[in-house]
């Protein structure tokens, strides 16, 4: 069985979280969310709409697509 889509998408939030250098508060407070709303989508908890997906990967600039697979789109 696979994993979840919700909790793929969180552990690459946080994955991108890291990358950046970034705690759970201040990308909390880029994408205008509360940290624990934030850490509830890092953990997997938060069933996001695809709207969500695609405003939260235009917050930081990035494909949403590429958000939900960890992968960066292909040229």
């Amino acid at each position: 069985m696979s994993e979840p889509l919700r909790k793929r998408l969180g552990a690459n939030l946080r994955a991108e979280r890291h990358r950046r250098a970034l705690t759970q508060e201040a990308l909390a407070e880029h994408l205008g969310v509360t940290a624990r709303y934030l850490a509830g989508i890092e953990r997997g908890e938060r069933n996001l709409t695809l709207d969500s997906v695609d405003a939260l990967a235009s917050r930081l600039d990035l494909d949403a697509l590429g958000l939900l697979t960890g992968r960066p789109p292909r040229p």
